[in-house]
């Protein structure tokens, strides 16, 4: 494998060492190892966060930008990984996040950027000392009508456990979202997908 795409951004390509924290200078994609100085320089690419609350379209449509995209980009669900040794609620799942930034900065090293399809709000990524690994993410965040989520989460199999407690709650993220998206750091654009057909949506979210 090339020194200049490490199978591992916090695993030093000198000395084997893992880092805790990668040092990443602001102005140069370079790896400094802290054990032994090494510099590895690494492909810092942009990353694109689908997100949004439940029911909003997130998982319908991130199947269809594949076909929409090509090859051009690698799309991912952030539920792949909502596993029980990532569900840890300290610092508000921060393992779960730093995990997803680390994943995709090593896909990073193939040469595509990643679009990732989940619920996150900008502060869950930008403060993890795993963002020094990503270049710019654009946030996007899908959001619809009340009526229209509350009649979609409850159309979900008994399985996914939608009771009208939780949909209350994903309702009231429902509406900070709308709110609160242009004051975020960075802003998430906001898509309204209440009465778009899906093929549209996934036409928009591409371009």
């Amino acid at each position: 494998m090339s020194e200049k795409a490490p199978v591992d951004l916090k695993i030093c390509t000198s000395c084997g060492q893992r880092m805790d924290v990668p040092v990443v200078p602001a102005d140069t994609p370079v790896i400094i190892c802290p054990d032994c100085g090494h510099q590895q320089p690494f492909l810092r690419l942009p990353m694109f966060a689908l997100t949004g609350p439940s029911g909003t379209g997130k998982s319908t449509v991130s199947r269809l930008l594949t076909s929409e995209l090509g090859s051009s980009v690698v799309v991912l669900e952030q539920d792949v990984l909502w596993t029980a040794g990532l569900r840890d609620p300290y610092n508000d799942f921060q393992l779960f996040r730093a995990t997803w930034l680390r994943m995709v900065g090593m896909i990073h090293q193939s040469g595509r950027p990643v679009v990732l399809c989940g619920t996150v709000v900008p502060v869950q990524f930008e403060e993890c000392p795993e963002r020094a690994l990503i270049g710019e993410i654009h946030y996007l965040a899908l959001t619809c009508d009340r009526d229209v989520m509350r009649v979609r989460l409850r159309a979900r199999p008994a399985w996914r456990e939608w009771d009208d407690q939780r949909i209350n709650e994903m309702l009231e993220f429902n509406d900070w979202v709308r709110r609160e998206a242009p004051t975020m750091t960075p802003p998430m654009r906001l898509l309204d997908t209440t009465n778009r057909a899906v093929e549209d949506t996934a036409h928009e979210v591409a371009a």
